[in-house]
């Protein structure tokens, strides 16, 4: 699915393709919370880096959260001029980009199920509103996004 996206004031806008765009897993973990999550969650998409195309990139920076004895390889992309939590690239998996679903402009299929990751770092004032089919992980879940999306035939 193409995708298209922006940041709040207009500076950045981008597209790709993200073979995994249904907004299912959602993550409490304190660097989510911080930096994108506005329900003390942010939700991330699967998409190709190669197809990543963006305007406005003298408008970007990036950040590398910090863990507990080291940082992390992730770059947590955002407009520096509005904040907006655009994408997160890792090196380590360098043909995949998540892109924020907040970022994202396209309307977003409603998936079937929802995964809620990282609990265990959640914090005490936000609610989990868990339906009945959707699964809850202290930490990360079984299933990649890829694996998720199969599992479902979507």
């Amino acid at each position: 699915m193409q995708l298209e996206g922006s940041c709040q004031c207009g500076a950045v806008h981008f597209q790709l393709e993200c073979p995994h765009p249904y907004p299912f897993m959602l993550c409490y973990c304190s660097i989510c919370r911080k930096t994108a999550g506005g329900g003390g969650y942010a939700i991330n998409l699967g998409g190709l880096y190669q197809s990543l195309q963006i305007q406005g990139e003298a408008h970007i920076d990036h950040y590398h959260a910090r863990l507990e004895d080291d940082i992390s390889e992730a770059q947590r992309h955002f407009c520096r001029e509005c904040g907006t939590a655009l994408w997160v690239y890792d090196s380590r998996w360098p043909d995949l980009i998540h892109p924020h679903a907040s970022a994202i402009d396209t309307e977003l299929p409603r998936p079937p199920q929802r995964v809620h990751m990282m609990l265990g770092s959640k914090a005490d004032w936000v609610p989990v509103q868990s339906a009945e089919q959707d699964l809850e992980f202290d930490g990360y879940p079984d299933e990649s996004l890829a694996e998720w999306h199969e599992r479902h035939g979507l």
